[in-house]
């Protein structure tokens, strides 16, 4: 009769575990897995990179399963905005224009521009590209720094990838985008480390942080992710995700 008991109470504290395991609270989060080594899709097709290892330590820290989705850059903002997600990992630059769209968590991670010219470029600045094409991102910081440059000519792609293979073949004069996005296609990349390098890093009059956008008025999963956020920075986490995905570049 007592080893049926046992038996009874240990079935009884699985199925109470399992019902607390499936409490968690699921925030879905859309990503634009096209920008390593943030986010991007490995060999084995799986969605990966820094940003993800790090919302995915958020989650243990602060109690909630992270859900990633795959979405395309061009229309990321405008899903959250009607629902279809939660959150947004994306290497999404603070603004003061995106703030007044969507709220933002506390900054997890600092960024600059960087210039992807030919290795063999005598440049050393966007503004030697007057009356060239440089190209970057869709609708990201880097489109906005080539912008801020008269007479450079902003050529857009929708994958930062594109205008780097672009500039491999000789279609354009440079490329501009986040620098440890840079460094990954320059310095890890065998194909490009050949054929290009980083000319420049460029700091804004601000710094330029990332965080993760939510909806306007979402406290609920703002929280949470703040929570988790504080939490990976007081253990050293961020520093270490830092130096496994990125390293010193």
């Amino acid at each position: 009769m007592k080893k049926a008991m046992l038996c009874i109470f240990g079935l009884l504290l699985m199925v109470a575990g399992g019902a607390l395991a499936e409490e968690l609270p699921v925030i879905t989060f859309a990503t634009d897995a096209t920008w390593p080594p943030m986010e991007f899709v490995d060999a084995n097709k799986n969605v990966t990179g820094f940003s993800i290892e790090y919302v995915t330590r958020m989650g243990r820290e602060a109690g909630f399963t992270p859900k990633f989705v795959a979405v395309a850059w061009d229309g990321i903002f405008a899903g959250l905005d009607v629902g279809k997600y939660d959150a947004i990992v994306s290497s999404v630059s603070i603004t003061e224009k995106r703030k007044k769209a969507m709220d933002f968590s506390e900054p997890y991670f600092q960024v600059r521009q960087a210039l992807i010219v030919p290795k063999d470029s005598p440049v050393t600045s966007l503004a030697e590209l007057v009356g060239k094409e440089v190209g970057s991102q869709i609708s990201t910081t880097g489109t906005f720094a080539i912008k801020e440059v008269p007479g450079v000519i902003a050529k857009t792609y929708d994958e930062v990838g594109l205008a780097v293979e672009d500039l491999h073949n000789g279609r354009i004069a440079g490329v501009v985008c986040d620098d440890p996005v840079a460094a990954n296609y320059v310095l890890q990349n065998e194909k490009y480390a050949k054929t290009l390098k980083i000319a420049a890093v460029m700091q804004s009059k601000e710094a330029e942080f990332y965080g993760i956008a939510v909806k306007k008025g979402n406290k609920k999963v703002l929280d949470l992710i703040n929570k988790g956020i504080a939490a990976l920075k007081a253990k050293g986490t961020d520093i270490k995700l830092r130096d496994k995905w990125i390293g010193g570049n």
